[in-house]
């Protein structure tokens, strides 16, 4: 190497591990639960590859990024955790059957759902500690948050014939101030960007959209019963995990795309350009991009229930 060639390099190696610091530190990356594994996969979504683990509790299900963490319900064990990508950070004790989370929009807070013990329950995810709780009829299960993290939906069971609607305004003390029957057992709920709610069924092959007040807006044709939703901006994506298909819908419920995904990919979470559907069945992770395109499945573990996003 002669010297020129020397001063060349040495003034582009620093530009060039700058860029690939820059490249490191804006990667995406997932947390998917390993359920039989006692431990959550790092993914790096990029990238398209496993890239580490975290061990957890027993029994790790679903999972929700909140803020630079991610709040995990360990059902069997009876136990939440908070963490990040390289270990437990807090476990939260005094549950029966925490099953899933909903993250305040001030990236700090969540209510966890506990179906044994019929409720709701607020916590602080940095510090690690809960804060309130409401009792509710049914089983609660899934658990959705409005943009502005005063009101929360609440399924009452994986088929339940009406939604809670729990007043969070004060994180201390959470208010169950109606319930809103579904034309049919419902399953999932999910706030979308707009502000309606969107209610699957637990029963039939149809989905439905509230307005936030819990009038009946519209009723969608959908896959095999239950289905699961999360959004963009401007799409509704629904997964059918019996079927192994997914979903997207326009603003106005219209069906814009359908995309296979392996059979038991029922939740589905949306991040920056990306759509991620893990599979029960097949201990995979499909990631979708935004208009519902496959672009790769990744084998994960044996069996893998939920996934987020993490910082």
């Amino acid at each position: 190497m002669n010297r020129r060639e020397f001063v060349v390099l040495a003034a582009v190696a620093p530009f060039a591990l700058r860029q690939g610091v820059a490249r490191a530190a804006s990667a995406q990356h997932a947390l998917v639960t390993c359920d039989a594994e006692s431990r959550l996969a790092l993914v790096d979504v990029d990238a398209l590859r496993v890239v580490g683990s975290v061990r957890t509790p027993p029994d790790p299900r679903a999972i929700e990024q909140v803020g630079p963490y991610a709040v995990v319900c360990h059902t069997a064990a009876g136990v939440v955790t908070v963490v990040d990508r390289h270990r437990v950070r807090h476990t939260l004790h005094d549950f029966v059957e925490p099953r899933y989370v909903a993250a305040h929009p001030d990236g700090v807070h969540a209510f966890v759902t506990d179906s044994g013990s019929s409720g709701v329950v607020s916590i602080d995810a940095r510090s690690g500690r809960a804060l309130g709780k409401v009792k509710l009829g049914g089983w609660a299960r899934h658990v959705t948050v409005d943009a502005s993290g005063r009101r929360l939906w609440v399924g009452l069971g994986s088929a339940a014939a009406s939604v809670a609607v729990v007043d969070v305004s004060d994180l201390g003390r959470p208010r169950h101030v109606r319930t809103v029957p579904t034309p049919f057992l419902s399953h999932d709920v999910g706030f979308a960007p707009d502000g309606s709610v969107w209610v699957t069924s637990g029963e039939k092959r149809e989905s439905t959209v509230f307005a936030a007040g819990g009038r009946l807006r519209q009723r969608l044709a959908a896959d095999t019963a239950p289905q699961h939703v999360t959004f963009s901006r401007d799409r509704a994506y629904v997964t059918s995990g019996a079927d192994g298909t997914f979903r997207v819908h326009g603003p106005a419920g219209d069906l814009l795309r359908t995309t296979a995904i392996p059979v038991g990919s029922y939740n589905v979470q949306h991040g920056p350009g990306r759509v991620l559907t893990p599979s029960l069945d097949r201990g995979t992770l499909a990631v979708l991009d935004d208009h519902g395109r496959l672009i790769r499945v990744i084998q994960v573990a044996g069996s893998c229930h939920d996934a987020c996003f993490i910082a």
